[in-house]
């Protein structure tokens, strides 16, 4: 195995769980794969966020927020890892509801990633609404 298999099992495994547990109003795990170093950052689809604490009340509204999710599918269209840095760029396709109203919808979602302790933490995430 080399690098790049291995960031791929982790995005395929623990980051997907992690998303979906989200998508079910646990966002436990996706915090757990957050970096605990600054600087982290999100530039939502519904909010921004900038610093652990921002990003850490961003979690909880989204924990608060969603709820049954029927289906998630991370549609990897890139990747790549160089030393202790790495990046995700995608499709997200949920079925979820948000705030108690079932929506479905796909966000482009770019993600960078690096490596502390041993391990991939997610530092930075930008996502937006696919329209048209």
């Amino acid at each position: 195995m080399n690098d790049r298999d291995d960031f791929l099992r982790w995005v395929e495994t623990d980051l997907r769980a992690a998303e979906r547990a989200l998508h079910d109003g646990d966002a436990a795990p996706r915090r757990a794969l957050w970096s605990r170093n600054e600087p982290v950052s999100v530039l939502g689809a519904w909010r921004n966020a900038v610093g652990r604490q921002e990003v850490d009340a961003l979690f909880s509204a989204l924990e608060a927020s969603f709820s049954d999710c029927t289906s998630y599918v991370f549609e990897l269209q890139a990747y790549d890892v160089v030393g202790d840095m790495a990046y995700t760029a995608g499709l997200e396709h949920t079925s979820v509801s948000v705030d108690g109203e079932p929506r479905t919808y796909t966000l482009r979602a770019t993600q960078v990633y690096r490596r502390e302790d041993g391990g991939w933490r997610v530092a930075h995430r930008h996502g937006d609404t696919v329209t048209g």
